[in-house]
């Protein structure tokens, strides 16, 4: 069997097992890597970028390089082949638990439960819950919603389709360590530079194709365009500006603004501001519903894409 066709039978089972079971129970490769990148960032810390570049080496490059030679393994045998590339699919995206997290903060909104929506607001996002009224913890999930769509699904199946399973778990592993230490705390400004950079150069084409599918899949494709196009920019960050416009456009909401990071405050630019309304409880149902879309039609572009490459090779 092909290797595109590996791919695209191989990813298409692992979202299918996503969208029904969600992630891992036990034994998430995800946090056995995290586990793993917290013990190497213990003996190898410094307050140097040249120390934190080795860092991400160490561990993106080793588990590429792990899933290189997994994959190596199997290329002769095709059933194992496609099993590989569903269970490596399976685990690095993570679009159901993403909306099980996000409705289930608009329920304990819808309910008037605002302590509840904070005490959950972590398992979505890094921001300071306490400082959050309801509209802006809606927001939050909202936007929280749009950015993880490209980086839990997209982005991986993307890689995915470049790479097969080496694409799909690096790409995995350097978006998790730009979660890590990818931030502008006094810790990692410098020792997490390198992560955050590489995770902006990975996380380029995905982010606009999970733009460009916001605008096929929204409903208001001349809106999502022009937020995409006005205000993608204004967002500090190069990959989650335009992601965040085209559902704010999508949505017709408004996104950006004000918000607080450990102890951090950021003025952001509002996305979609002329034409959005503030985002509402309801607004996140919405959302996870627009992510779903976006991420089976990724999956759809990226096989295609896949094959398209194949059928060139040959």
């Amino acid at each position: 069997m092909r290797a595109d066709r590996v791919f695209a039978y191989g990813a298409a089972a692992g979202l299918i097992g996503d969208l029904l079971l969600g992630d891992p129970r036990r034994g998430h490769p995800v946090a056995a890597f995290g586990r793993a990148a917290t013990g190497a960032e213990s003996r190898l810390w410094r307050d140097h970028r040249g120390w934190g570049a080795l860092h991400t080496l160490v561990c993106a490059g080793g588990a590429t390089g792990v899933a290189a030679l997994a994959a190596r393994a199997v290329r002769n045998r095709p059933a194992a082949a496609v099993a590989l590339t569903a269970a490596a699919t399976w685990s690095v995206v993570g679009g159901t638990s993403l909306g099980r997290e996000a409705r289930a903060i608009g329920g304990a909104l819808a309910a008037g439960d605002i302590e509840l929506a904070r005490e959950r607001l972590p398992h979505l996002c890094g921001r300071d819950p306490q400082a959050l009224d309801g509209p802006q913890i809606a927001r939050a999930v909202v936007e929280s919603v749009a950015e993880n769509t490209s980086d839990a699904v997209v982005g991986a199946l993307v890689w995915g389709a470049i790479g097969g399973v080496p694409g799909l778990v690096g790409f995995r592993a350097v978006n998790t360590l730009d979660a890590m230490v990818g931030h502008k705390s006094p810790r990692h400004r410098r020792y997490g530079w390198a992560s955050a950079r590489l995770d902006d150069v990975a996380g380029w084409p995905g982010a606009r194709l999970t733009a460009a599918l916001a605008v096929a899949a929204g409903g208001r494709p001349r809106d999502a365009v022009r937020a995409w196009r006005t205000d993608a920019g204004l967002h500090p960050s190069p990959n989650a500006g335009p992601v965040e416009a085209s559902f704010a456009g999508a949505l017709g909401v408004r996104l950006g603004g004000t918000l607080a990071y450990g102890g951090r405050v950021e003025h952001r630019p509002v996305l979609n501001g002329e034409a959005g309304r503030e985002v509402r409880v309801t607004d996140i149902e919405r959302a996870v519903r627009l992510s779903r879309r976006v991420s089976v039609l990724a999956l759809a572009v990226c096989a295609a894409g896949r094959l398209a490459m194949g059928r060139r090779a040959t």
